[in-house]
């Protein structure tokens, strides 16, 4: 008996031992963080990993191995779309660099949408839903896995956002690397991009097409894998990226299939190696001025209007204050220098040779419009990494202007507001002669119908074309209307016809067009009471979009206004429909959940 009871005490003082190496292990990992794998030893060292390490070594880890920073490489390679067709090698790249440095690169995948294929169907309603899931799944892999870095590859207009509002969540060191956009197609001596074919559409239904040319058009548009050639919201976000710090130098303008593109995605590996080793973090870089710094670009590069959209959503991510009307702050004092389609000439691979972002940077730099000691992704601030850049764009190119000679005064994304918006939605307003226009409503309660009308040459010179239900929840996902505003000015209609709505406009739209209405009509905001043949004023030169008809009948049409049926009750478009905040707050998923609180 007294042998027994021996016996029992030395195995209950065995596993108090265990259990109090356990929690030391446990403490010492808070206390004592390694400069590289201080994230992912919550996973891999004490006795209680040992179950998790065998999962390593099914992998070929070997033991010294635990010791090195796991690094997430977030690939957005898909066959699905010319703009990710190419992320593979990219990805590649940057393994064999994270490895050859020491790192451990743990590859998983992204999704995404084509907005080009989706475009004018239901199957748009998941683009900007997307960007949310690729958001989500990253914020998955990086914070499951206890990853210690994260580099994101991706193409496709919603894989930048999406990749770098996870990277403003789960705050690890983190490196964006854009994978380039496509070059240009040619046909009788015409550069084309993927805008031709879209126009096109409109030419050659109002007969000013033939069936050959609209053919060719078609069949050349798109030469290679890359992203969509202008400054459409592929480049505009790689571009602003660039600009806000978080990835590298010339990087943004780069072509998908040069090997340049390639040596970038490597040298992305080894620069994100040492933020892990200094713990540099992206709420480090993503401040109130980086953000000033890339809106700033955004409208010198004339960009797209879905970056304020997402840039809403990037600062809400990475909980820096910042609002719809920073925008229009922003661009009263930036002037367009860059010459760019869609509304102008050039494409994102002769912006490349003419000096790419940095030269458009230094140009602002020297005129007093951005921050010089903003900190980026390689540890020198924005001030060291222009330091050797001209200050005047170069004499035999065309594409980027001098401060002296802008394209445009100011920005070109105006926000306008009135009583169909007092929240503010955004315009587009470069390329245009005269940016305002009074004229009658024609109304439509979904992108399909206005198409057909359009299609049928139903509208005509001095409309103003009203697209709802189609924002973030009535759509739900804020649908692009870029086949609609292609076939306008396919119908020589882009200069004299209006376009409201609260869904969104591609990169590659221009003309006088109003998106990210707010409230959108499904909320029941002013748009939803607008009806046919109603006066409708837009007036970027006093930043106004009114309705014009007395309050008093507004508010009697709202008394009898009734919210429409969802049009999804289940699946991921439904509960994005329950989720989306205001495009005003960037029609992100996660605001409405602190709100409820």
């Amino acid at each position: 008996m007294a042998h027994s009871k021996i016996q029992k005490e030395k195995i209950f003082i065995r596993f108090l031992s265990v259990l109090y190496y356990l929690n030391f292990s446990e403490t010492q990992m808070s206390k004592d963080p390694s400069p590289s794998n201080r994230r992912s030893r919550n996973i891999t060292e004490g006795v209680a990993r040992a179950p998790n390490r065998s999962m390593y070594y099914a992998m070929g880890y070997q033991e010294g191995d635990f010791q090195k920073p796991m690094i997430g490489v977030a690939n957005g390679h898909s066959t699905i779309t010319p703009c990710n067709s190419g992320l593979q090698r990219l990805a590649d790249a940057a393994v064999d660099a994270l490895e050859a440095g020491g790192a451990n690169a743990q590859i998983f995948g992204t999704p995404t949408i084509s907005d080009g294929m989706g475009m004018g169907t239901e199957g748009m309603k998941y683009s900007l839903i997307s960007r949310e899931v690729i958001a989500d799944s990253i914020e998955t892999c990086v914070n499951g896995l206890w990853q210690d870095g994260v580099l994101v590859v991706g193409g496709c207009d919603k894989n930048m956002p999406g990749g770098m509002m996870a990277m403003a969540r789960t705050n690890v060191p983190s490196i964006y690397v854009y994978g380039g956009t496509i070059k240009p197609g040619h046909y009788q001596g015409r550069e084309l991009n993927i805008v031709s074919a879209f126009e096109a559409v409109g030419e050659f239904t109002s007969g000013r097409m033939n069936e050959v040319d609209f053919k060719a058009i078609e069949q050349n548009a798109c030469p290679s894998s890359g992203s969509c050639g202008g400054m459409y919201t592929a480049n505009t976000m790689s571009s602003a990226f660039e600009a806000l710090g978080m990835s590298l130098p010339y990087s943004s303008t780069m072509s998908n299939i040069d090997d340049e593109k390639v040596a970038s995605a490597a040298e992305s590996a080894r620069v994100l190696i040492e933020a892990v080793k200094n713990n540099l973090c992206p709420r480090d870089i993503i401040t109130k001025k980086s953000i000033e710094n890339a809106v700033s670009v955004i409208m010198a590069v004339g960009g797209s209007t879905n970056a304020v959209l997402h840039f809403l959503a990037i600062a809400s991510a990475a909980e820096v204050p910042w609002t719809i009307d920073d925008f229009e702050r922003i661009r009263r004092k930036v002037p367009v220098l860059v010459d760019m389609k869609p509304s102008g000439k050039y494409l994102a691979t002769d912006l490349h040779l003419a000096g790419g972002i940095p030269q458009v940077m230094k140009i602002l730099l020297d005129a007093g419009l951005l921050h010089a000691d903003c900190i980026t992704i390689t540890g020198k601030t924005i001030g060291q990494i222009l330091q050797d850049i001209p200050s005047t764009p170069r004499a035999d190119q065309f594409v980027i202007r001098p401060i002296s000679n802008p394209m445009y005064a100011e920005g070109h994304l105006a926000i306008l507001k009135g009583n169909i918006s007092p929240e503010g939605c955004v315009a587009k307003i470069s390329g245009l002669k005269n940016p305002s226009i009074t004229g009658p409503a024609r109304v439509f309660d979904s992108e399909d119908d206005a198409m057909a009308a359009i299609m049928k040459n139903q509208i005509t010179h001095g409309d103003v074309v009203i697209i709802r239900y189609e924002g973030p929840k009535g759509g739900p996902g804020m649908r692009e209307m870029l086949s609609p505003t292609s076939a306008l000015i396919g119908q020589g209609l882009g200069e004299t016809v209006g376009l409201i709505t609260d869904g969104r406009f591609s990169g590659g739209t221009w003309g006088m067009v109003v998106g990210h209405v707010s409230p959108e009509a499904y909320v029941g905001g002013t748009i939803a009471l607008i009806q046919e043949n109603d006066s409708i004023t837009i007036d970027a030169h006093q930043l106004l979009i009114q309705l014009n008809v007395s309050e008093e009948e507004i508010a009697r049409r709202r008394s009898l206004w009734k919210k429409p049926q969802p049009r999804y009750t289940r699946g991921i478009l439904a509960k994005y429909a329950k989720l989306a905040s205001s495009a005003s707050l960037g029609a992100v998923t996660d605001l409405n959940l602190e709100l409820d609180k």
